[in-house]
């Protein structure tokens, strides 16, 4: 009898143990989360912070850092309540508690998305329109502004639910809280529709805005390439375009791009999912904790592409150029259209601010010597 007792007692003591166990193996999940986020943001804050002073000044880097800082925001509010809800398994039961979780989901979710999709909208004017992004005054005041006019715009959006007119819910794991998927109110059940619609909408705008950032530059360069005589306001705009810093805003924007939708579109697939079809829990938690993920990524795509290291990038592609070129039998240069044989020394070459393809004319001719002057300013 005794020796059943003690059986039975260590039975008990090892499930204690591999329960406590499991609790502590799951809480390192969202405190290092936490830390990975805060950390990656605030270095990605300094590193934008000490930037030349006309980067600082651009449109472009205005909206990337508000991003930072919203990513920033989003981590330090919402972790601290997921550890806290791993630490007090009843904390997410109090009502309030669950609604406060549920608008930080959707409020930096929604502003991810608009934020990314306002950099886009922002390099299509630059790029596609320069007279229209000139005419308009696009510039770091006018950044801010719209920064102020998301936040407004996406806070009065996801309070709705606190309104009355949506609800926010338990989800079954206990782990986080969200709207109703499936309310049967119909004001409830527009709500996530709407929520739902408005997050695709901005996910394909910025989709369409990147893929015709990127025509244009390949057209732009087909043209040069194709027709260098007549061309000479479209050799302008490539060489322009071809900067360090322009690069650098580009490849900035598409590895943002990619990292905020790859994130954020689980998340409003799960949304129409939940509302036309049965629910599946599982699916559910991996798609919030995908768009968790989103705030620790970011940070480091600010802080690895770099100008400098965009720098040593192109000088080690022009080394390899001039390398191949020397392995390679010379061609004779062309004395009637001497511009052809110095396309990829003016792609290398020009080191301008990402602005100065809109603060000029079209009909401004470039020669290397004003170039270079206008990239030394």
């Amino acid at each position: 009898m005794e020796s059943q007792n003690f059986t039975h007692g260590l039975i008990v003591i090892n499930e204690t143990l591999v329960q406590r166990a499991h609790a502590h193996g799951t809480i390192a999940l969202p405190i290092s989360m936490f830390a990975g986020g805060a950390i990656g943001n605030l270095i990605a804050i300094i590193v934008l912070s000490i930037s030349r002073q006309e980067r600082k000044s651009s449109a472009f880097y205005t909206l990337v850092c508000g991003l930072a800082v919203t990513d920033l925001l989003g981590t330090c509010l919402a972790s601290p309540v997921t550890i806290a809800n791993y630490l007090g398994q009843d904390l997410l039961t109090n009502r309030r508690v669950c609604e406060f979780d549920s608008f930080l989901l959707l409020f930096f979710g929604l502003t991810g998305v608009s934020i990314i999709c306002a950099m886009a909208a922002e390099r299509y004017l630059a790029i596609c329109c320069p007279y229209t992004y000139q005419r308009w005054r696009v510039d770091r005041r006018l950044a801010q502004k719209f920064l102020f006019f998301i936040y407004i715009s996406d806070i009065f959006l996801c309070c709705l639910p606190m309104m009355g007119m949506s609800e926010s819910e338990l989800q079954p794991c206990g782990k986080w809280c969200f709207i109703k998927w499936r309310a049967q109110e119909p004001v409830a059940a527009a709500y996530s529709v709407l929520y739902g619609v408005i997050s695709l909408l901005l996910i394909l705008g910025t989709i369409v805005l990147n893929l015709a950032v990127c025509g244009a530059l390949l057209l732009m360069r087909q043209r040069t390439v194709q027709r260098p005589v007549t061309t000479a306001s479209v050799r302008q705009r490539w060489s322009a375009l071809s900067s360090a810093a322009e690069t650098q805003m580009i490849a900035v924007l598409v590895m943002t791009s990619v990292v905020v939708l790859a994130c954020s579109a689980p998340l409003v697939v799960r949304v129409f999912a939940n509302h036309f079809t049965m629910k599946n829990d599982q699916a559910d938690l991996a798609a919030i904790r995908i768009a968790s993920v989103n705030p620790i990524l970011d940070p480091w795509i600010y802080i690895l592409l770099r100008r400098s290291l965009f720098r040593r990038l192109l000088s080690l592609s022009k080394r390899c150029r001039s390398t191949r070129r020397s392995s390679s039998p010379k061609i004779q240069r062309n004395p009637f259209y001497p511009e052809l044989m110095r396309e990829s020394h003016a792609f290398t070459q020009l080191m301008c601010n990402a602005n100065i393809m809109t603060q000029l004319p079209a009909t401004v001719k470039f020669t290397p010597h004003n170039a270079e002057s206008l990239c030394q300013t």
